[in-house]
């Protein structure tokens, strides 16, 4: 179904794009598509969605993002946001640390593969044990706000997950941490 309206909405665009060109519409499609060259790999609403997001509801970049005395930001009340830092009686934040078996700079440079590796994705800022990235959804450009802590002493790699709007995220923070999770591992 989601397929079926990125395919409608793309086709509609297309349309009044064509419109838009010309009093005549079909001049002005005859002459656009006549112009256009293709493109390789073969273009599809799927792929297009894939590198940049209809819509963009990105907020303002939140001003608690770092680190302050050794530790992420807490999570605000609202159900769209994991922290492994969130105290363990915090159920419906809580959510497990990463962890390494490696040095503390290959489990860094690990992470960062995996996260560059994710669509929609952009490293804001990094240091040898933080990393900031902000990741986008792909049909409303939602961005999230995704940290990570390297505590070398424990071997672990703390996470912070948060949506900047809403109020729920439909679980999409703690989905994304656990898929970080399984390709850091895996890697």
């Amino acid at each position: 179904m989601l397929k079926f309206a990125i395919s409608f909405l793309c086709f509609l665009c297309l349309t009044a794009a064509c419109w838009l060109g010309s009093a005549n519409p079909a001049i002005a499609s005859q002459e656009r598509f006549a112009t256009l060259q293709p493109l390789s790999p073969p273009f599809t609403p799927e792929l297009a969605m894939a590198k940049k997001s209809l819509f963009s509801f990105s907020g303002k970049r939140p001003t608690t993002i770092g680190v302050s005395d050794g530790k992420l930001a807490a999570c605000p009340t609202t159900p769209n946001c994991v922290s492994s830092q969130a105290p363990d009686a915090d159920e419906q934040h809580k959510i497990a640390p990463l962890t390494y078996t490696t040095s503390p700079a290959e489990a860094m440079t690990t992470l960062k593969a995996v996260i560059q590796g994710m669509e929609r994705t952009e490293i804001i800022s990094e240091s040898e044990n933080y990393l900031y990235a902000e990741f986008t959804t792909p049909l409303m450009g939602y961005v999230d706000d995704v940290e990570f802590l390297l505590d070398p002493t424990a071997n672990l790699i703390h996470v912070r997950s948060a949506s900047r709007l809403g109020q729920s995220d439909l679980g999409v923070n703690r989905k994304r941490v656990e898929e970080i999770r399984s390709k850091f591992a895996a890697s």
